[in-house]
């Protein structure tokens, strides 16, 4: 299905063509002037400018085989050379229909597939995720859904942290709490491994922060934390064991949040997953010359002639032995490019890592592992309290992702109290939707804003049923739900839709630009075009829903049934839109 601006764009292509210009200024977009039609195009100014004549002159040769038809209501030129089109009712009412009985309302899928690989996530194994894991947990679940959806091949990724300094730490924290545990003997087998585990996650939640102040403070803690964790990656059993026991405790937290947030992977990989690579891959290297020593270590260098700033050389292997960061980072890629062979990688990660991607995609280049061209960073930026400083507790102290969620659905829940929602609903049910109304509250605040800004997390606001929240857009769905079971209810049925009224044209406006969105969602990596789409769109039904507010006291079966259609094409591209965003629509509140 196309929408209006690529018909628009289709139909003046070949009348630029025709007068010897690109094809490509036959652009057609959502006009900025909508008194002065739907639609704008401003590539006569250009193409004025090459051929070096009057724009005005241009834009009305270009008009002139587009008069009549009947897909337009009224061509213009205004101003230096802008060309206006109005669409016409019938053109209006004819796309609207087609919307209507298209279950992907509109959205069509990608010419050619990709094989893409999302990495988001990213949590640590024996820490509990805390608020900074929110924007790359978010951002990169509505990346796949939106990479699906445009009919890509997504395998998703959590990329757990599992195998760095945190976990020699806590196995040295560990051995001086409870020095007669097995794990710690130097003739430790299988034999000796006990399946409860040691530690609670609590436990792991006390010692790492201890553990990790007293490092920065003690040489020789830091020194006997590196040792262990190169113990661990060259594969002392008792080291390997209480790894399984720190994860086997750190799972139950990460699922409990991942459910939570209604957000799934294909793949629960952590760095540990790739340390059979990592022996030959740094032998390789090593031969190959891709990698030099230094201080002691083992480096690539990445720097470029052409860098106008320093790109320090990515370390490979440091001093005491131990496989860092950026080694596990390619041994992740040489696993993904021969298990899932992707066209694009996609690595959802704090845009503070940009520096760290840098090296390690140029890294792979330099070793032949892939392709640089196939590997994406994808950076954001802060979630931030209304201080404006990084979101953290009163205290001062970090915010657990657990927290943050309950304290999102208690507020959602007193809001649903102060508007008199749910009154109807079971105890359950209400629970269950506080839930729903809390997690949108929070996705929304987070993928309304182009990723690498910045933003202001105000829970009372984003909570809200009013302005441009989660929990308003939820509201418009479930009104339009209510509106649909009380017509079922009466017997009325549904009419090919008419555009009768101003609001009804704006409407459909609203639902043609679901395309076009979607596919600038993923074109830019960014969610956002989605999230403003699909407010775009509430809004208007909002402004429609005033202008008809008795849709079912309508005595024209053919006027109500036409907007009850309509109705139904916004529900379906509510639910479609939001369910990118990862929101769902509960169905009564």
């Amino acid at each position: 299905m196309i929408d209006f601006a690529t018909q628009l764009t289709n139909l003046l292509g070949p009348e630029f063509s025709r007068e010897g210009l690109d094809p490509n200024l036959a652009e057609v977009r959502r006009s900025a002037r909508p008194d002065l039609g739907d639609f704008q195009c401003n590539g006569a100014l250009a193409g004025a400018k090459q051929k070096g004549e009057n724009p005005r002159a241009l834009a009305d040769r270009l008009l002139e085989s587009l008069r009549g038809q009947s897909l337009l209501r009224e061509t213009s030129v205004a101003g230096p050379g802008f060309i206006n089109l109005a669409l016409s009712d019938a053109a209006l009412a004819a796309q609207a229909n087609r919307l209507a009985e298209d279950p992907r309302s509109g959205l069509v899928p990608v010419t050619q597939p990709l094989r893409v690989l999302v990495d988001f996530a990213g949590p640590n194994v024996a820490k509990p995720m805390h608020v900074g894991h929110l924007r790359a947990t978010v951002i990169g679940d509505s990346l796949q859904r939106i990479a699906r959806a445009l009919g890509h091949q997504v395998t998703s990724d959590a990329h757990f942290g599992d195998w760095g300094l945190q976990i020699g730490l806590l196995i040295i924290s560990l051995e001086d709490e409870q020095p007669n545990l097995p794990y710690f003997r130097a003739d430790y087998d299988e034999s000796m491994f006990v399946e409860e585990p040691p530690v609670t996650m609590e436990d792991l939640d006390r010692m790492y922060p201890a553990a990790s102040a007293r490092m920065k403070e003690e040489v020789a803690y830091r020194d006997r934390a590196r040792k262990a964790t190169a113990e661990l990656q060259k594969g002392r059993a008792g080291y390997l064991a209480l790894h399984t026991h720190f994860w086997k405790v750190s799972k139950f937290a990460l699922e409990r949040e991942f459910t939570a947030l209604n957000i799934h992977f294909d793949l629960w990989k952590g760095e540990s997953d790739v340390n059979y690579l990592i022996e030959d891959l740094v032998t390789r290297a090593r031969e190959s010359g891709v990698a030099v020593p230094s201080e002691g270590a083992l480096v690539i260098q990445v720097a470029r002639e052409q860098d106008k700033k320093e790109i320090p050389p990515l370390l490979l292997v440091s001093s005491e032995g131990s496989a860092m960061y950026g080694t596990t980072d390619l041994a992740t890629i040489v696993e993904r490019e021969r298990e899932v062979k992707p066209d694009l990688f996609l690595y959802v990660v704090d845009q503070r890592q940009a520096m760290h991607f840098v090296q390690v995609f140029r890294a792979a280049q330099a070793a032949g592992l892939s392709e640089e061209s196939r590997l994406e960073h994808i950076g954001f930026g802060t979630m931030n309290g209304t201080d404006g400083k990084p979101f953290k507790t009163r205290s001062g102290g970090v915010i657990k992702l657990h927290d943050l969620i309950t304290s999102c659905r208690e507020r959602a829940s007193e809001k649903m109290d102060e508007g008199g929602f749910g009154k109807e609903l079971s105890a359950e049910e209400r629970e269950k939707t506080a839930l729903m109304v809390g997690t949108a509250a929070l996705k929304f605040a987070d993928l309304s804003n182009y990723r690498l800004t910045d933003y202001v997390f105000d829970m009372d606001r984003f909570t809200s049923f009013e302005g441009k929240t989660g929990p308003y857009l939820q509201f418009q769905g479930v009104r339009v739900k209510s509106l649909l079971r009380k017509a079922a209810e009466q017997g009325f049925g549904e009419a090919p839709i008419q555009v009768i009224l101003p609001e009804e044209k704006a409407l459909v406006l609203a639902l043609d630009g679901f395309n076009g969105a979607v596919h600038m969602a993923f074109d830019k990596r960014a969610p956002h075009f989605v999230a403003e789409h699909v407010f775009t769109l509430a809004q208007a039904f909002s402004t429609f829903w005033v202008a008809s507010p008795k849709i079912l006291e309508e005595k024209d079966d053919a006027v109500r049934g036409s907007r009850l259609r309509l109705a139904r094409a916004v529900l379906t591209q509510l639910e479609l839109g939001l369910g990118l965003l990862g929101i769902e629509i509960p169905e009564r509140m």
